[in-house]
């Protein structure tokens, strides 16, 4: 991922909190000469060795068997905006995009003992679904759950993250990206006005 200084998230904390926040995200590996991507829910973990994400996929899906030993890239996207250079004061500019996102290379192990698959499951409801454990649930339907996915863990090798919020625009321009992402009120757009309001700027005052 490409982040200038002035995008790049301050430690290694931030981007881990953009993992936490946006856990959705999507799985990048390759298969023979071709990229695959498999989209799926991801919860990361400290442990004595490091960052660990953990997921799971369908075992109907091809991905998996080209992933195990391997490395790959899990990309997570956290608010974004179109941002109009009208908006600015003073010119000439040209429309952008403010957005959040997190990249982690990892090294992938996949899981398909019980016990193990059921420590993944029991990470994700514990982050996802508190209230629902799949323990509860009937043994035969455990039985067939797990006999119909593989998990995965995924050891972070690298993290980074860019946070791409009109930093290096100048006081005036932040103020009016924020008022007119406040005045569009879109989904996303309320998001991105707090993190260009609170993000301290690195280009001219």
């Amino acid at each position: 991922m490409y982040v200038p200084s002035h995008f790049r998230a301050p430690d290694e904390q931030a981007a881990v909190e953009i993992v936490e926040r946006h856990g959705f995200g999507m799985l990048v590996g390759a298969s023979g000469a071709r990229p695959m991507v498999t989209h799926l829910p991801m919860v990361l973990e400290r442990t004595g060795q490091g960052l660990v994400l953990l997921g799971h996929v369908a075992r109907a899906n091809p991905h998996w068997q080209h992933l195990d030993g391997a490395e790959a890239l899990a990309v997570f996207a956290g608010p974004h905006a179109h941002v109009s250079p009208d908006w600015y004061a003073a010119g000439p500019a040209v429309p952008t995009w403010n957005y959040v996102a997190a990249e982690a290379v990892v090294r992938v192990e996949t899981v398909e003992a019980p016990e193990a698959l059921e420590g993944i499951l029991l990470a994700l409801t514990r982050r996802y679904e508190p209230s629902w454990t799949f323990a509860s649930q009937p043994e035969k339907f455990r039985q067939a759950m797990l006999r119909g996915i593989v998990g995965l863990r995924m050891a972070v090798l690298q993290l980074e993250a860019k946070l791409k919020m009109s930093q290096n625009r100048s006081s005036a321009d932040r103020a009016g990206v924020v008022a007119g992402l406040r005045a569009r009120g879109g989904p996303e757009d309320a998001a991105v006005a707090g993190l260009v309001a609170g993000l301290a700027p690195s280009g001219p005052g």
